[in-house]
């Protein structure tokens, strides 16, 4: 028989009197929001739900929610369904942060943020990228870029739509203008004047296909069946752009995209120029982590970018997508499997991953 030391014995009856330490004999789910448990020999946590083998109550300790857990050194256990939960917590505490970066007059330090949510500053910054596939900063001024391209089309001038969008001072902005709106907010309000995007139209077996590229990356892939078309697509976007028919050197840049679709496998490396909220920003970053060859729900991409009731607001994202392929909205599907809705007919979405599926 296994002998006790005092401090086991003393543990062992700690958790036998803790009323969790029934539930987690019972594995009783309803209990999995109330506490997680760890265990002091093997450095995890579980739900009291958790399907692995039962501890011996000297080594469990408890604790009020996952992130106290880890901050006391445990880790999560392996089990899916615990990773599940665990990922559950999480995409909560990052939306609230989310929350917290859009409500804020002037953006929450990391610090602040990590508190709030009751982690480490580094767990909370990689738990943070996990779920929005953006870094905190990122995503603050991909929102504050949202603000400006708002308040540039209202204000009556261009300092005081910097001010409004959270911006405290018109260098900082400007330094980062760039980054934020492709161009100076001047010309931005101008709707892309003094802006240079080069272009050129050519066919593809989905049709034709328009790709488009700025100083910073390709800003547009379209396809449809009218080329026309596709260059109105194209100004309606950049109404006061200087759109340049582009020279063979760019032309190769088109038939590189047109290879890709034709034969997936190749794959597709180009710098982009992606320019959108901060909430279409964390669905295609979303996107692009979806591998070739495999589809995803609209449910699934709104759950992974800590949303889960955005489903309507993901499907939106995907819509207003205007790089076809590049960002692959084509792999997202309804939960039921079928194909649903695409910007540029679902027969070529349906003929997209038909060649990617293909072995």
């Amino acid at each position: 028989m296994r002998t006790l030391t005092q401090q086991q014995q003393t543990g062992k009856q700690v958790a036998e009197s803790d009323p969790r330490w029934a539930a987690v004999q019972a594995r009783d789910a309803t209990a999995d929001k109330l506490f997680v448990y760890a265990v002091k020999t093997t450095g995890v946590y579980c739900r009291p739900s958790s399907p692995t083998r039962l501890p011996r109550p000297e080594n469990v300790e408890f604790f009020d929610t996952p992130a106290a857990a880890e901050a006391a050194g445990y880790r999560p256990s392996k089990r899916g369904a615990d990773q599940t939960s665990v990922a559950a917590h999480h995409a909560e505490l990052v939306a609230a942060a989310c929350r917290s970066i859009e409500s804020a007059l002037e953006l929450p330090s990391l610090e602040m943020l990590a508190a709030d949510a009751g982690l480490s500053l580094f767990h909370f910054h990689r738990v943070f990228k996990a779920v929005t596939g953006l870094t905190p900063k990122a995503y603050a001024n991909a929102h504050r870029a949202r603000k400006v391209r708002d308040h540039l089309n209202h204000s009556n001038s261009v300092t005081e739509a910097i001010y409004d969008a959270g911006f405290n001072s018109n260098s900082r902005f400007y330094e980062a203008s760039s980054q934020v709106l492709g161009m100076t907010p001047t010309d931005y309000r101008a709707g892309g004047a003094n802006t240079d995007i080069r272009f050129a139209i050519g066919e593809c077996s989905l049709g034709a296909i328009l790709v488009a590229q700025s100083e910073r990356g390709v800003c547009a892939i379209l396809l449809g069946d009218d080329p026309n078309a596709l260059a109105h697509d194209l100004q309606d976007q950049f109404p006061r752009a200087h759109l340049i028919g582009a020279d063979h050197d760019f032309e190769q840049l088109v038939a590189q995209v047109v290879g890709f679709i034709e034969a997936p496998a190749l794959g597709l490396d180009l710098p982009l120029d992606v320019r959108g909220t901060a909430f279409q920003q964390r669905v295609w970053q979303a996107l692009r982590d979806i591998p070739a060859g495999s589809t995803t729900s609209y449910a699934e991409i709104a759950a992974r970018i800590g949303s889960p009731k955005a489903v309507r607001a993901v499907a939106q994202a995907c819509a207003a997508n205007s790089l076809a392929v590049a960002i692959p909205c084509h792999r997202v599907i309804r939960s039921d499997g079928s194909a649903s809705g695409y910007r540029w007919g679902v027969e070529r979405k349906q003929a997209l991953l038909e060649r990617e599926q293909r072995k």
